[in-house]
């Protein structure tokens, strides 16, 4: 494996990161504080080319790899969850698996203007009591003649309310249980399509986040995604991709812990001497970079693997486990270090720890994550090749 960038990635990190701190660094401890979500952002990020940066050229992406994918996502939650969270929705679960299982015609019509930006995409598998348990879920859809009549509910779905497509998973076959769930494209202007947003978040409170509501909404056969009943292996296809951002989003937030904390062990000064000359403040900004440096190699090594076109659920799976719970720990620590001030909003870190607890949760709690290394090592599950997989990455910038 190469651990070294190529000049095309130093510059869209360069990029992304003087982004960050011109369009999110200035403004969002306000809109933290008010629960402001400001989607004027999404199109500065389509300018850059960030929607799609993953995507490859012909379905309007910027055609770069996936590791590619990752350094937005890592400097973007340097700035805040909320932005990378943004794009692991957009990118990760919606547009790569539009890529994995779309047919040409809905990659034209729904991954093309998703890719470049000018329509939104969101992912909805979550229900009120279908979270861990995916073969929980309630939502059913019905064929009736060239259509689908999909009711039910989704919740905890990011872009509720500002995405245009969203992946929906519904039963089409109760008696096959986890075999008979489907996906389906579905357009946010559709009769019996309703959003709703959930207030009073502990953290990410610039997201939008809340409810989805289908109530007999008639969905074109022709946005059935993939055949019948392989909704579930769609799904979890998408969490190998979600997933794998969410990770590599938790190494910025490391990233962001040790900037502050370093920043304010030189400003501060106790018992006659900077904070930083502390071993046990030593100790806590050495157990950051630990779990950066480690957290990174374990995002681009998935990274590498979609690259290869080779299947990552255990790598991406042993990434987003370990690198939240880092992020979860250094933010903790952040705020330690700066004592009764890490409390105020006046400095970001009790942000970050509000912001670290919900990627411990979504996409896969830590608890599923450890039960899945488990059975990996015992022998108890393995992975084989999908027959849909993400394109390999070519050198010469085309995928095959």
């Amino acid at each position: 494996m190469n651990f070294n960038f190529t000049e095309e990635q130093n510059m869209l990190r360069d990029t992304v990161r003087s982004f960050v701190d011109k369009e999110i660094m200035p403004f969002i401890t306000d809109w933290d504080r008010e629960g402001q979500f400001d989607p004027t952002i999404y199109n500065k990020l389509a300018n850059l080319g960030l929607m799609g940066v993953c995507i490859p050229e012909e379905y309007g992406g910027s055609g770069m790899d996936y590791n590619a994918l990752a350094i937005v996502c890592e400097e973007l939650e340097r700035g805040d969850t909320a932005f990378r969270t943004a794009v692991s929705v957009h990118t990760g679960l919606n547009s790569m698996t539009l890529l994995q299982w779309g047919n040409e015609e809905q990659k034209q019509k729904y991954l093309t203007p998703q890719a470049e930006g000018s329509k939104i995409g969101a992912f909805g598998l979550t229900e009120p009591g279908a979270g861990s348990d995916v073969a929980a879920l309630q939502s059913t859809a019905v064929k009736d003649g060239d259509h689908y009549i999909l009711n039910g509910s989704k919740t905890w779905i990011s872009l509720c309310d500002v995405a245009d497509h969203f992946l929906v998973f519904a039963y089409t076959d109760k008696s096959k249980k986890h075999h008979g769930i489907s996906a389906f494209i579905v357009d946010r202007t559709w009769d019996g399509f309703s959003s709703k947003a959930i207030k009073g978040k502990h953290g990410i409170r610039s997201g939008n986040t809340g409810e989805l509501f289908f109530d007999n909404v008639k969905v074109p056969a022709e946005n059935l995604l993939g055949e019948e009943g392989e909704g579930f292996k769609i799904a979890m296809s998408a969490l190998d991709n979600g997933r794998f951002t969410v990770a590599a989003g938790a190494v910025g937030q490391i990233m962001a812990c040790i900037e502050s904390s370093v920043k304010y062990c030189h400003e501060r000064e106790t018992f006659g001497k900077s904070i930083g000359r502390h071993q046990l403040v030593q100790q806590m900004i050495a157990k950051m970079e630990a779990g950066l440096q480690m957290s990174r190699l374990l995002v681009y090594r998935a990274g590498e693997l979609k690259n290869e076109g080779k299947r990552n659920t255990r790598e991406t799976s042993l990434a987003k486990w370990q690198a939240c719970d880092f992020a979860n720990k250094a933010a903790d620590d952040a705020m330690q270090i700066h004592g009764a001030y890490g409390y105020s909003d006046e400095y970001p870190v009790e942000r970050y720890l509000r912001n670290s607890k919900a990627p411990v949760i979504y996409e896969g709690t830590r608890e599923i994550h450890t039960v899945m290394q488990a059975e990996y090592v015992l022998g108890y599950r393995t992975d084989k090749p999908l027959n849909n997989m993400l394109p390999a990455w070519n050198p010469n910038k085309e995928l095959v």
